[in-house]
């Protein structure tokens, strides 16, 4: 008796074996959470919001991350500052230096002190910046190379200050669509650690949003990631790509199923978490994810 074998089945056992790295996080919990203005299109004031729920959904991925063996520290959330629980806007950080954000809107301003003073007492290199940018929303490691974000919060001059702070090539791109106004909404970082696996070199490697970018910034992605995966728009606009990765487990929204799909394709495990309270706020997964990488 034969065994029909799917396409999808195929691709699966063909894909290359992945590998989970333990990964250091800095969350913070929705305490405070609600909408009250408005600073980007996801944003509606006159949508009730549910703190409680919002909490709840917070602290499955807090668990989950914990569960998967990765390191949460906390910030205290301030009273004021809904949206301090989207701490990837909180910093950039790499071998244990922190670049902290400084907010293009004044309704966020306030959480860069806290940051720092943050950074400042888990003992990081805390280094104050001169232009504007919203910390790792904008600015994405992918092997030795920082993915950089402009067009509606970071400016292109942050661009090359992050640059000088850190040492590394910066590679700028514009976003174009007000739904995708961090690049952390546009771009998923699939690999975090490149190195050697399976006796051959792990090439780092994203999933992406074409849509979301300008001509220029496609062909550029293009070229530096030919096995990307590209994600539809329909998976996007659910902030799909808002999701966080050790290089096996891929935390992701369950709306986003054509990008679940490819990524078990690719090898990795997809795991659903339901952010839906804080898509209210414009964030999703990865927004309340900042990565802590190494500590001098």
């Amino acid at each position: 008796m034969s065994v029909e074998t799917t396409a999808s089945e195929t691709a699966v056992s063909a894909a290359p074996a992945r590998t989970a790295h333990r990964r250091h996080y800095l969350m913070c919990e929705p305490a405070h959470f609600t909408v009250n203005y408005s600073i980007n299109p996801w944003m509606e004031p006159t949508k009730p919001t549910d703190t409680a729920r919002a909490v709840e959904q917070w602290q499955k991925l807090h668990d989950l991350y914990v569960e998967l063996g990765h390191e949460v520290e906390l910030i205290e959330p301030l009273a004021g500052y809904p949206d301090m629980v989207y701490t990837a806007n909180g910093g950039f950080v790499i071998d244990g230096r922190a670049y902290v954000p400084k907010f293009r809107f004044v309704e966020r301003q306030g959480e860069a002190p806290a940051f720092a003073d943050w950074f400042r007492g888990a003992g990081y290199d805390t280094v104050i910046p001169e232009e504007v940018n919203e910390g790792e929303g904008d600015f994405l490691l992918v092997g030795d190379v920082i993915l950089a974000g402009t067009g509606f919060r970071s400016t292109g001059d942050s661009h090359h200050e992050v640059g000088e702070v850190f040492g590394r090539e910066v590679v700028s791109l514009t976003l174009t669509d007000p739904r995708f106004y961090h690049l952390d909404t546009a771009i998923a970082v699939l690999d975090p650690v490149q190195g050697v696996e399976n006796g051959g070199p792990e090439r780092a490697n994203i999933a992406y949003l074409p849509g979301a970018f300008d001509d220029a910034s496609r062909a550029i992605l293009e070229e530096r990631f030919p096995d990307a995966i590209l994600v539809s728009d329909e998976d996007g606009s659910v902030f799909g790509l808002n999701s966080s990765s050790d290089g096996y487990n891929v935390i992701m929204s369950p709306r986003a199923k054509g990008f679940e799909k490819q990524l078990r394709e690719r090898g990795y495990n997809p795991i659903m978490i339901d952010l839906s309270e804080l898509l209210l706020g414009g964030g999703g997964i990865k927004c309340c994810t900042l990565e802590l990488r190494g500590r001098s």
